[in-house]
């Protein structure tokens, strides 16, 4: 599929969010960035922040603390380590901890989005996250008595309900067939991009995204609604915690 293709790196990680270790070849190495054949780090997109890790070469490792994104994937190592020389064979590892969390609080986002699309018929102005903590803004004119309650109950019953977190890619054309795939207020969905990938949080919530998630909503953990805040003009701010 085109979109598991970054200029000349395999993105592993859309193929499969559960891989932490990998072996690839370095194409490009400059002390600001590095350029493999294969990688499984997130660089970053909907909100959510890119992976770090390490890859480890000849004995060596090489921290990294971000990727760029351009015609590579650039991994961006931490300043000061040394830099495998092109043509080095490296073993590339994510940092568990901190991808699993993300691809939590993703997958809570998502719950978050379809839960009040569905119980509110509001789309999303905006959103943002880190490791277990996370924030999304609405199209919410007037907010109900006992919103953030209902909202958190409403939230956790999905948890519980253990729904199936599916990821597909299908063709534009057929992608824009499936009734509220965008639930943002703006589509961000680029008109050249020709394969959409697709994450189903099946019977609640089905949307374009790019990130990665969870297996099932069981897994995010307890959703906690921390704060709701009023940004003006009518858009709400729902700030979350997801829990263990």
């Amino acid at each position: 599929m085109s979109g598991e293709i970054h200029g000349r790196t395999t993105r592993l990680e859309l193929h499969d969010q559960e891989l932490r270790e990998w072996e690839a070849v370095v194409l490009d190495a400059q002390p600001d960035g590095i350029v493999l054949d294969r990688s499984a780090f997130y660089p970053g997109g909907g909100g959510q922040p890119p992976d770090h890790g390490v890859l480890l070469w000849q004995g060596v490792q090489t921290r990294i603390a971000g990727v760029r994104k351009g015609d590579d994937l650039v991994l961006i190592p931490v300043e000061g380590d040394p830099v495998p020389p092109v043509g080095t064979v490296v073993q590339g590892a994510i940092e568990d901890d901190r991808r699993t969390a993300l691809m939590r609080t993703h997958s809570g986002l998502h719950l978050l989005c379809g839960v009040v699309f569905r119980d509110y018929g509001c789309l999303v102005t905006g959103g943002n996250m880190e490791p277990l903590t996370a924030r999304m803004d609405f199209d919410l004119r007037e907010v109900p008595p006992g919103f953030k309650q209902a909202v958190e109950d409403a939230c956790n019953a999905e948890v519980e309900a253990d729904r199936r977190i599916d990821v597909k890619t299908l063709p534009r054309d057929e992608a824009f067939q499936i009734p509220d795939i965008i639930r943002t207020a703006t589509n961000l969905v680029p008109p050249e991009v020709q394969d959409v990938r697709i994450v189903d949080i099946v019977g609640l919530d089905t949307q374009a995204d790019g990130g990665t998630h969870v297996a099932s909503t069981k897994q995010i953990g307890r959703i906690r609604v921390a704060k709701v805040e009023n940004k003006g003009r009518g858009f709400r701010r729902i700030r979350i915690q997801i829990e263990n």
